[in-house]
């Protein structure tokens, strides 16, 4: 069953931006948390973003700070990524999750309960 869907993935040359959604359907508790995450062949899931559904705290790997920018729009139940002076070795599918409670790490791949089919994001030197 389809809960999150990413979309806004594509091509972008070097040094370019994308913003990346993901609505979400499934219901869970009022307080949990939203995060981004990306994969490029032959390595681990990585965590990008992460932000408090209620409060709005938002928490970022050091490879993206200052670059990324998550967000929400709780009207839409929508989660966003807004990725600047984009990077070849950006390059992966990013993927946005969600959890049922908020969680301890956020960073941990193992405290999100759902997963989006994911987006491809291809930088171009």
């Amino acid at each position: 069953q389809v809960h999150l869907v990413e979309s806004g993935g594509g091509l972008v040359q070097a040094g370019g931006s994308l913003r990346l959604s993901c609505a979400a359907s499934v219901r869970t508790s009022s307080n949990y948390a939203m995060g981004w995450f990306r994969q490029a062949p032959g390595k681990e899931r990585e965590f990008l973003a992460a932000i408090s559904w209620s409060g709005g705290s938002t928490y970022y790997a050091d490879s993206v700070k200052g670059r990324f920018t998550i967000s929400r729009d709780k009207s839409k139940n929508t989660a966003y990524l807004q990725m600047n002076s984009l990077k070849p070795e950006d390059t992966a599918v990013y993927y946005c999750a969600k959890s049922k409670v908020y969680p301890i790490v956020v960073a941990a791949t193992t405290a999100y309960d759902y997963w989006g089919q994911g987006t491809q994001v291809t930088v171009s030197s």
